[in-house]
This record gives structure tokens, C-alpha cells and sequence, in this order.
């Protein structure tokens, strides 16, 4: 028996290794998933997620298209605290002796096209009297403003260089929360650096920051001197410009905001096309029903938006409506949320006619009202 043990002993052992070695290398022909198998399928077999170790390539795509800002502008001041004194004025009236300074300001910026058409937030070149842009590639230029639009903190800037790398444009409609996420730009004018995070919030409203509001909140580090940079995905496409934190030291505190692509290159196909942001208007102050409100006007338990105000002669006044109506509906869709129906009424076209489902003293109305042309807002 013995003897017979060792004889078949070491054929079975070696056997036994080779057969071990196999079912490693090629588990799938014995039935079990394949060590390579697709990182989204991960869980289903209790494999850990692993993410790429570098995001070297998604960066090498989109930094090039990312650029410097340098605004200066010069600005009045008196030479002397005495100058101010209202009694000194009084004598000497304005033609007092003025000192003038220049201030500069650093910013970031994202070149959209090959023809020289860049985005930046409007808070970055508002009030400049000169833009310098510089490249990742070490080129200076002089940039001009096409337009700006502070409704919604966005400018459009024009170079004239050759060969510019032009950032890929991703979908910031497809993106989600927990998406690995890159920010790129200038701050506190170290040069171009990059940021990672993730996406921690998407169609964030009513901070107050602008007037129309749908931003993409992240973690990734967004510092004075990032503004008007480029929000990218893992594959270095452009998912939204940066353009506002939330901090109370004014450095990054993990709470960054990001105007999405979508919004970005609707907003600046208008101004290369009309110089401006041409938006729908109705002419009303809304505010929310709260149930406070609706005690007090003896709604009930109506839903829908109060009309807080309306301007003399503007498209409401026109159509009927008073203050104190409760919207009900604008153009068949439910008025529930007073911020979403005023961006309905921005992007409908200035001449279209507009439904509107109105309670008045307990009444349902339906009016109809023209879409005016929203008059623009101060750059100042």
C-alpha cells in the first residue's frame, strides 16, 4: 500500500498544481468569471472597484484648452481723505485733483472653438480695460469682449492666435452624482493647476449667486483665480465652467459651483450671434405659496406661484393679471416652483403667446399674455 502510495503520490500532486494553475489563468473555462472582467460588473461577482491610477490623459486632453486671464483696469481715486469732505467739495466743486491706480485681477478661461472664442465668468472681465490671455503653450494675447452676460455670470472673449487647441465638449444633462470630476485653472496665479473630486450635487438653485441658476456643485478644489476654468470629466471633456465656492475663509472649503456645459454654450452661441442673451419676460414678481399665504388668502390647499408685483405696462399687466393671483399653470405646465416658471418664461421666444392659469377670488382664469423681451441688467 505504501509503495503504491508513493508511486501515484507525486503524479496526483503535480497534477493537482497543474490543475490549480489552470483554473487561476482561465477560470472561465471551469464556470467562474473571468479575472477581467468589466470594473461596472464588478460587484455583481464581489470584486472590489478598482478606479485608473492616473488621470494623466484626461488632463493632457483638456489642459491645453484651458487658459490664463490677467485683467487690469485703472481706477479714480482722491489723493487725499480731505478731498472727500463734503464742506471741502462745497468750495472746490469736482475738479479736484484725482490719483489713478491700476488694479489687476487673475481669472481663468476655457477656449471653446479653433476660432478664438473663449468662456469666462463675467465677474472675472467685468469693468477690464485689458485682457491678457495666456496659453499652456506659453503664447500672450490680447483679448476683446464679444459680450457678457450677468444673469448668469458668463462672457465670451475673442483671440486671434492660430491653432488653438479647443476643449471636447462632454454632457452635463448625462452627468451623475459620484462622477469623478477634474478642476482646472489659475489659482492665486501659481499657473494652471488640476484638481480632482467628485460631483457632489447637480441643479443647484437659490444661492443667490445669479439670476439664473442650474449649477453643478463639486468637492474638487475651486480657489480664487479658478473662475471661468474648465470642469471636466475622467475623459477630460468639459462638463461646466467654474464660477463660484462657497467658503467663509475664502479659500476652498469643498463646496464649489460649476455652470453647466449645456447652459454655457447656449448662452454663448447668443451673444456670438446678437451681442446679448435674449430672454423672455412677463414683467411679475413671484413668491412662493407658502401655507402661511395660502391661510391668509383663503387658498387652501391650492398649489402654485403668487404674483407679488407686476411692472407698469409690461406683458402681465397687459394680459390681466393683478397682484395677488395665484398662477396655477404657464403654457399647460404646472407653476409650482416660482424660479423653474420664470427660466420657462426666459426660454420661450419674445412675440409668443403664452397661457396662463390664474385663481382670483376663488375663480379659475385662463389669460393670455405676449412674451416681452427681459430688459437687460446692469453690468455694474
Amino acid at each position: 500500500m505504501l509503495k503504491a502510495l508513493r508511486f501515484y503520490g507525486w503524479p496526483l500532486l503535480v497534477g493537482l498544481l497543474l490543475a490549480l494553475l489552470i483554473i487561476q489563468r482561465y477560470p472561465q473555462w471551469v464556470g467562474l468569471p473571468s479575472q477581467d472582467v468589466n470594473l461596472r460588473q464588478a460587484p455583481r461577482y464581489g470584486i472590489a472597484q478598482e478606479g485608473p491610477v492616473s488621470y494623466a490623459e484626461a488632463v493632457g486632453l483638456a489642459a491645453p484648452a484651458v487658459a490664463n486671464l490677467y485683467t487690469t483696469k485703472v481706477v479714480s481715486k482722491s489723493g487725499h481723505p480731505l478731498l472727500d469732505d463734503p464742506t471741502f467739495r462745497r468750495f472746490f466743486g469736482d475738479n479736484l485733483p484725482k490719483q489713478r491706480r491700476m488694479e489687476s485681477s487673475l481669472g481663468s478661461a476655457v477656449i471653446m472653438s479653433p476660432e478664438g472664442y473663449l468662456l469666462t465668468n463675467n465677474h472675472v472681465t467685468a469693468g477690464a480695460d485689458q485682457i491678457i490671455v495666456a496659453l499652456k503653450d506659453g503664447r500672450e494675447t490680447l483679448a476683446r469682449v464679444i459680450g457678457s452676460d450677468p444673469e448668469t455670470d458668463l462672457a465670451v472673449l475673442k483671440i486671434d492666435l492660430k491653432n488653438l487647441p479647443a476643449i471636447t465638449l462632454g454632457r452635463s444633462d448625462q452627468i451623475n452624482i459620484g462622477d469623478v470630476t477634474l478642476a482646472i485653472g489659475n489659482p492665486f496665479g501659481v499657473g494652471q493647476t488640476v484638481t480632482m473630486g467628485i460631483i457632489s450635487a447637480t441643479g443647484r438653485n437659490q444661492l443667490g449667486l445669479n439670476t439664473y441658476e442650474d449649477f453643478i456643485q463639486t468637492d474638487a478644489a475651486i480657489n480664487p483665480g479658478n473662475s471661468g476654468g474648465a470642469l471636466v470629466d475622467a475623459h477630460g471633456n468639459l462638463i461646466g465652467i467654474n464660477t463660484a465656492i462657497f467658503s467663509k475663509s475664502g479659500g476652498s472649503q469643498g463646496i464649489g459651483f460649476a455652470i453647466p456645459v449645456k447652459l454655457a454654450t447656449e448662452v454663448m452661441k447668443a451673444i456670438i450671434e446678437n451681442g446679448q442673451v435674449i430672454r423672455g419676460w412677463l414683467g411679475i414678481e413671484v413668491q412662493p405659496l407658502t401655507p402661511e399665504l395660502a391661510e391668509s388668502f383663503g387658498l387652501g390647499s391650492h398649489s402654485g406661484i403668487l404674483v407679488a408685483g407686476i411692472y407698469r405696462n409690461g406683458p402681465a399687466q397687459k394680459a390681466g393679471l393683478l397682484p395677488g393671483d395665484l398662477i396655477l399653470t404657464i403654457d399647460g405646465e404646472a407653476a409650482i416652483d416660482g424660479r423653474r416658471s420664470m427660466n420657462q418664461v426666459a426660454r420661450a421666444k419674445p412675440g409668443e403667446k403664452v397661457a396662463i392659469g390664474v385663481l382670483r377670488g376663488g375663480e379659475t382664469l385662463e389669460l393670455i399674455a405676449e412674451i416681452g423681451v427681459r430688459p437687460p441688467q446692469s453690468n455694474e
